[in-house]
């Protein structure tokens, strides 16, 4: 599986323990910067790695700032993204199976590496379960 990763400044912190975990997953991940933790927008980064997943059909995104709020609020302004902020591997889990999200959206202030360690590993295990989802999925995109 392709993965896509970007940050903020104040995700940066996280950014190669992620790169190795999702690694170690078996999967490739591409770095879209930033590539220091030098004060940025996170918005930019967060429209930089939206149009990197829908040009690349069946990759996945990995969005990281403070909260990780800024970095979801930005990335569904694109339409074909459904970026889901989860705060543990439960909510990972569901965003994929219920909400078939294509990009993961977490805070560095927020959780620790054991959790995204468990965020990364139920993301990067769970599929889409389609069926009844797939009709409430439909009806998110305008």
């Amino acid at each position: 599986m392709k993965y896509y990763i970007a940050t903020d400044h104040a995700g940066f912190a996280v950014k190669e323990s992620v790169k190795k975990i999702i690694k170690d997953l078996g999967h490739h991940i591409e770095d879209l910067g930033p590539s220091s933790a030098q004060r940025v927008d996170y918005p930019d980064y967060a429209h930089l790695l939206s149009e990197a997943v829908l040009a690349d059909s069946g990759s996945f995104g990995i969005l990281v700032c403070g909260t990780g709020i800024g970095m979801s609020l930005a990335a569904n302004k694109h339409e074909g993204i459904r970026a889901a902020l989860c705060h543990d591997a439960y909510t990972a889990k569901m965003a994929r199976a219920h909400n078939d999200a294509n990009v993961l959206c977490f805070g560095e202030r927020v959780v620790g590496m054991g959790v995204i360690e468990s965020i990364l590993k139920a993301w990067s295990e769970t599929n889409f379960e389609g069926g009844r989802h797939s009709q409430r999925v439909a009806k998110i995109e305008p």
